[in-house]
């Protein structure tokens, strides 16, 4: 007989165990080979100690960009409420591994019964009822275990937030710097403009200029006037912006001058700009890395490691449910016998339920969690493939700002060489106006896109940074 019960037993451990309903969860979805793509620059990248794995703290190296950021982190209102959907979560997992636990209920009753003019009977119960479910079959184990995966992806999804808030804040933070530096480039050339238009007036006064160079040259003049003007509102644009994420009522932002704190590595010090965002100072290490470190790639693998569990609920449905149910306590109704005083009174029920037909939905939700679970797979694969196409198109933006950089330095030097000799020339009556303006304009042009393009490889330094997985912690 005992043979026969453990026989019986080893039947449907191998039932339970061929059906998967009691397997742990196995990340089995490959991801794409050449993750960061296959050119030669990015191969030659893709080796040593990965850049995501510096805390923005160390990334970002300005004191005053690392204190707004901690603001941010603290105030915002998204970044909470991220916060809080973990702490629901946290409760969810936290009900779902007392499921195994008996449930007690107290549930005091009182009757009071007169029948045909009867004097009134009293009547009481006082029990004290327990239900416990048996989990023979996997169902509360699934659940508990999806319950985990979806407070993993809450994880993740904080994460992923405060990644996103590092990366916004330090963009607004640095186009703030380069706006200022915009605007000083503008004010210096509105003080050098002013000149050359007194100079063309003078030169009008003498009848060594004609009126149309003086007015071309005040039009020329006035351009940089509300060139200024679009700048200023541009700065408050940005501010308004970064106390969006402060959660704060619109107010100055802090900030120091461009290039007073290098972005992010010990080597790039000396010709900061430069090395900012040279390929040989980025360091992306292996694209395994970034699947470790990157919070959309992990919520992705939790999402389907919660399908998996909730695929193996489904499964679980089909078996019998074993439910232990009993109640305890003081009446002074048996039956058809009242008494007084009361008197203890107990039963145990134990229950097997095994569905036979429950109109389609047992297999209809197995098929709806399958399917999920199919849809979750392909949907990883995708946001593995995003991710190496963001730090495909970060480096490549890395490396036109560091070829573009060379050339917008030199272009500079020569049209402020052109500038000057041009304006020298028309001091002494050897070049027309239309040079000087032509040389101003070039020059100014020149100087606002040199500029414009430090903050390009700042942005995409950190959109590099971000996409390998960094800003977490």
């Amino acid at each position: 007989m005992k043979i026969k019960k453990i026989i019986a037993v080893a039947v449907v451990g191998m039932t339970l165990t061929g059906c998967g309903i009691y397997n742990k969860y196995e990340q089995k979805t490959e991801s794409p080979a050449d993750l960061f793509g296959s050119s030669q620059d990015v191969q030659t990248l893709s080796s040593g100690e990965s850049l995501a794995q510096m805390s923005w703290r160390e990334f970002f190296t300005d004191p005053v960009l690392q204190q707004l950021i901690e603001q941010v982190l603290a105030n915002n209102t998204d970044l909470n409420s991220a916060r809080i959907a973990v702490e629901k979560s946290e409760a969810s997992l936290k009900a779902a591994k007392l499921a195994y636990l008996p449930s007690l209920a107290l549930a005091p009753q009182g009757t009071l019964a007169s029948f045909d003019n009867s004097p009134v009977s009293k009547t009481y119960n006082l029990p004290l009822q327990l239900s416990m479910d048996i989990d023979v079959f996997g169902s509360i184990t699934n659940k508990k275990r999806a319950a985990k995966a979806v407070l993993l992806q809450a994880q993740m999804q904080e994460e992923a937030i405060r990644a996103n808030l590092v990366s916004t804040t330090a963009q607004q933070y640095f186009l703030l710097q380069v706006l200022d530096r915009q605007l000083e480039i503008l004010i210096q050339t509105d003080s050098l403009w002013n000149e050359s238009l007194e100079t063309e007036k003078a030169l009008w006064e003498n009848g060594k200029a004609y009126s149309t160079a003086v007015n071309q040259m005040e039009a020329s003049y006035l351009n940089v006037k509300t060139q200024i003007v679009d700048v200023r509102r541009n700065i408050r644009s940005v501010e308004n912006a970064i106390c969006q994420l402060l959660a704060v009522t619109p107010q100055h932002i802090n900030r120091q001058k461009w290039g007073s704190s290098i972005l992010h590595h010990a080597e790039a010090q000396g010709d900061a700009d430069q090395k900012m965002f040279d390929n040989k100072y980025l360091h992306l290490g292996v694209p395994a890395m970034m699947l470790e470190n990157r919070p959309d790639i992990r919520m992705a693998n939790h999402a389907m490691e919660e399908a998996f569990y909730n695929t193996a609920a489904a499964r679980s449905a089909f078996y019998p449910s074993i439910t232990l149910s009993g109640s305890a306590g003081w009446t002074n109704s048996a039956g058809s016998y009242i008494v007084d005083p009361g008197k203890l009174l107990w039963n145990a029920v134990g229950q097997l339920t095994q569905p036979i037909f429950a109109r389609g939905k047992l297999i209809a939700n197995k098929k709806i969690a399958t399917l999920s679970e199919e849809d979750l797979q392909k949907k990883y694969v995708q946001t593995v493939i995003n991710a190496g196409n963001q730090v495909n198109e970060a480096i490549a933006d890395c490396q036109t700002a560091r070829e573009k950089h060379g050339y917008f330095h030199r272009q500079v030097e020569v049209l402020y060489d052109a500038y000057t000799g041009t304006h020298e020339l028309m001091d002494n009556g050897k070049a027309s106006y239309l040079e000087v303006l032509t040389a101003q304009e070039s020059l100014l042009n020149a100087q606002l896109s040199e500029a414009m393009n430090m903050y390009d490889a700042a942005k995409a330094v950190i959109t590099l940074y971000i996409a390998l997985g960094g800003g977490t912690k």
